[in-house]
């Protein structure tokens, strides 16, 4: 290791504070510290090169230092890096909207722009509320899936079902009904009973709370942070089925399924399914800068016309609300979907992954093998029969991961579930040596781990 290594580790355990992170055993360890990118790999400080297998945290589409992008940023620095939204209009912001709208399902008409996952959620949950507000109803809950995952912000976690992220938090948490996650892996049943089962619990709770519930929220096909749960499908048409039954709004979290994630654009395209509520980030700016946008039909937006006097106005608002420098990355981000045909290309590359998934699922101590599009997850278990987990303490599935990196990947796992999520745009050439390093080192490594 390199004097300016050591010293840059040093420093980052001196004053930094990582997410999500278990400061305790960082401090205790060695790092890798990151200092460029090309293409689909990471570099670190001591020039080692490693597959991006987790996509930057799922939101790296095109690789890194793509050219389109780089340029469409420095041409906007030229220009202006930012300027507000509020009372003001922004070139980049309007065009980027346009681009949205033109991709989004049909029904979804306008974009309310922030600058994070949760940030969109916390908006589509207020706008939801304020909507039957406007309208003179008072409709304050809203149903969720448990192990749901919508982000770190105080209704975002409420709406969040993952008790080992939100339950020390409940005290601050608005009251939310929740319903069963449709989990065929875990559930004592077929994966139709699975999600009949969910559906029904859903719609009980419309039934029992006719006047109370604004809406249903989901992360449509797929939970991610969960351990990439993979919906029986159909799931999410019934879910929509039962909230125009029963007039309620349907939320899509789509942060981490946005931008081609499971084959197509958006995953409410697999099941032709129109949210009223749609909630972008990640993806939307192909990994390079914070930016999200909560869509909404043209029904929600009316609802919020008024007098000034009517009090009807959406008051929230984010400093960096439609920042022109991200504005001008997505933008190059969706040409590139078009020039690329990104999307046409994803089916050779789904199945790549297919196939290397089914010989996971034949060896030791995997449990489960779940797969949407480029979302998969391998669950390690200490028992294939019984399905029986390890102790959470032994932290198998970050060992697996940290055994990775030696050979040229870096990944993060979901406790013991180990997450492949390449970015969109990964070559099949790139995409063979990440999968043949996750194949060998489940292979090779884990039997050794596991003693």
């Amino acid at each position: 290791m390199s004097r300016r290594t050591e010293k840059l580790i040093n420093l980052d355990k001196q004053y930094l504070w990582h997410p999500f992170t278990q400061m305790k055993q960082w401090l205790a360890s060695e790092q890798v510290v990151i200092e460029s990118g090309q293409g689909f790999y990471l570099i670190d400080t001591e020039g080692n090169r490693y597959i991006d297998g987790v996509s930057s945290l799922w939101c790296n589409v095109h690789g890194h230092r793509v050219k389109k992008i780089d340029d469409a940023i420095k041409s906007q620095l030229d220009k202006i890096s930012h300027s507000t939204l509020l009372g003001l209009a922004q070139t980049k912001s309007i065009e980027l909207a346009e681009k949205l709208i033109a991709i989004a399902p049909k029904n979804l008409k306008k974009v309310f722009y922030s600058d994070s996952g949760a940030t969109s959620v916390e908006i589509a949950l207020k706008i939801a509320y304020q909507y039957y507000r406007n309208k003179e109803q008072k409709r304050d809950k809203f149903i969720a899936l448990r192990q749901s995952y919508h982000g770190d912000t105080i209704g975002s976690v409420s709406v969040g079902g993952i008790e080992l992220f939100h339950s020390i938090f409940k005290p601050m948490l608005f009251d939310v009904f929740f319903a069963p996650t449709p989990f065929p892996y875990r559930f004592n049943g077929t994966a139709e009973q699975c999600k009949q089962f969910s559906l029904d619990k859903i719609e009980e709770l419309l039934k029992e709370n006719p006047e109370n519930i604004a809406a249903v929220i989901v992360e449509p096909l797929v939970q991610g942070a969960a351990g990439i749960i993979v919906h029986p499908k159909d799931f999410l048409k019934g879910v929509r089925r039962l909230t125009k039954k029963y007039g309620v709004l349907l939320i899509a979290d789509e942060v981490a399924t946005g931008f081609g994630r499971t084959g197509k654009m958006f995953a409410c395209e697999n099941e032709q399914v129109e949210p009223d509520i749609m909630c972008l980030a990640k993806g939307i700016t192909g990994g390079y800068l914070p930016l999200a946008a909560t869509l909404t039909t043209q029904e929600i937006f009316d609802a919020f016309l008024g007098e000034p006097a009517e009090f009807k106005t959406f008051y929230h608002g984010h400093t960096y609300t439609g920042n022109a420098l991200a504005c001008a990355a997505a933008i190059a981000s969706l040409e590139l979907f078009e020039e690329n045909k990104i999307i046409e290309l994803l089916p050779a590359k789904i199945n790549l992954i297919a196939e290397y998934l089914k010989k996971i699922s034949l060896l030791d101590f995997i449990g489960d093998v779940r797969q949407c599009g480029l979302m998969a997850g391998v669950e390690i278990v200490k028992d294939k029969k019984t399905k029986k987990p390890f102790d959470y303490e032994k932290m198998i599935g970050a060992k697996v991961c940290a055994a990775m990196r030696p050979k040229g990947a870096l990944m993060r796992p979901l406790s013991d579930v180990i997450v492949l999520m390449p970015p969109v745009a990964i070559d099949s050439d790139t995409l063979q040596k990440l999968l043949d390093i996750v194949y060998d080192t489940i292979k090779n490594d884990l039997p050794k781990i596991v003693k």
